[in-house]
């Protein structure tokens, strides 16, 4: 009787301190949530249960995946813009700099570089009370940024759409590999929490730039119907999809497009026993034609035009590693193809990788790999 008398002042104790000390709370949650990571919630909650809280005015942190491209940076845009209408305090951190051919987009110039200022983006971080995570479902998709976000005790949205999220890192979320883009989904977090009368210009331009360049301009078969009807609806409310079009599509430099000759001319093999095609770019062209982040995106879709081309590889000498990008068609799962040999992942024909192998080293596994798997591209 004794003991349980004990170890019921003990609770009573640590439940008093737990409410008079913040500091003391927080410093526990920090250490529960980030090194059981599970114990943050064993479940990550529907988003929908989300919806309440936005009339709620918080101190706002968006983030996405290093290096963002339209898809991230447009669906981190349109919710920016859509919390700041519902009187939040928003900030978008991305995790590196970007390509210059999104900064046109609404909100861009406000968009911290965390790479490039991180006390000012750990001060943001330490001031927030909701952290969305857009395009991304691990924390290490951020860099830097990692440790940071994984530390935070506030709570901690997901929103996207590739494979194996790691749900017990956040409280409320919604992960569905089934949409086109994670633009398409925050259209989606817009119409679902009842905020259609909010889209205005600057969202639906920030919407339609991520779902036009994730669907590779409509063509993916991630196109299904409600993609259409998105486009449709954001049409009926005044977008002008022909200025985000040209933003995207034709907003380059010379250099880029001398650079794309080049590489298609000189650094692309093609396996037809495999019906696979291979581009390997030295570091040295990105230095002869003064290649800038984005200036690579979407090269690896020219291949994907030869007739009987199932796979395509993309990889290129960075300075740190060799980054992969895989596409398909039909019924070969890029997904499992990167996660098993290069350390990367994504969805079912589009997906990423990494090497700390050198260029060569890297493409010799590529083809003795593809030896391995050559029943499944036929």
């Amino acid at each position: 009787m004794e003991s349980f008398g004990f170890r019921f002042l003990g609770f009573e104790l640590f439940q008093l301190i737990w409410m008079l000390f913040p500091s003391f709370r927080k410093t526990i949650n920090t250490k529960l949530k980030t090194r059981i990571p599970y114990l943050r919630t064993r479940f990550m909650k529907p988003i929908q249960e989300f919806f309440p809280l936005l009339n709620q005015s918080r101190n706002v942190v968006i983030t996405t995946h290093q290096k963002p491209d339209a898809d991230a940076m447009g669906s981190s845009l349109a919710l920016k813009h859509l919390l700041v209408q519902l009187g939040h305090s928003v900030t978008v951190i991305s995790p590196t700099n970007w390509a210059g051919w999104v900064d046109w987009m609404p909100g861009t110039k406000e968009v911290m570089n965390y790479e490039q200022d991180k006390q000012k983006g750990d001060d943001v971080l330490e001031k927030a009370e909701w952290l969305f995570c857009l395009d991304f479902n691990i924390f290490h998709r951020t860099k830097a940024m990692t440790d940071k976000l994984q530390a935070l005790s506030c709570i901690k949205i997901l929103i996207d759409h590739h494979q194996e999220p790691d749900s017990p890192s956040f409280d409320y979320g919604v992960s569905d590999t089934s949409k086109s883009s994670t633009c398409e989904m925050i259209y989606d977090f817009i119409i679902a929490s009842g905020n259609a009368d909010k889209i205005n210009n600057e969202i639906s331009q920030c919407i339609y730039a991520g779902v036009v360049a994730d669907t590779g301009s409509f063509r993916f078969s991630s196109t299904h119907a409600g993609v259409h009807t998105l486009v449709a609806d954001l049409k009926s409310k005044g977008l002008q999809h022909g200025y985000v079009h040209e933003k995207l599509f034709d907003n380059f430099l010379e250099n880029r497009l001398r650079f794309t000759g080049h590489v298609l001319l000189n650094r692309m093999q093609v396996f037809y026993e495999y019906n696979t095609a291979l581009i390997a770019i030295p570091k040295s062209d990105l230095l002869k034609y003064n290649i800038k982040t984005g200036d690579t995106e979407g090269l690896v879709n020219y291949p994907q035009s030869i007739q009987g081309i199932k796979l395509v590889a993309l990889v290129i000498d960075r300075d740190e590693e060799r980054k992969w990008s895989f596409r398909s068609k039909g019924e070969f799962d890029c997904n499992t193809f990167a996660r098993k040999y290069f350390e990367g992942g994504g969805h079912y024909n589009a997906s990423g990788g990494r090497s700390s192998d050198s260029l060569d080293g890297t493409v010799q596994r590529f083809k003795e790999v593809i030896k391995e798997n050559a029943n499944l591209l036929q």
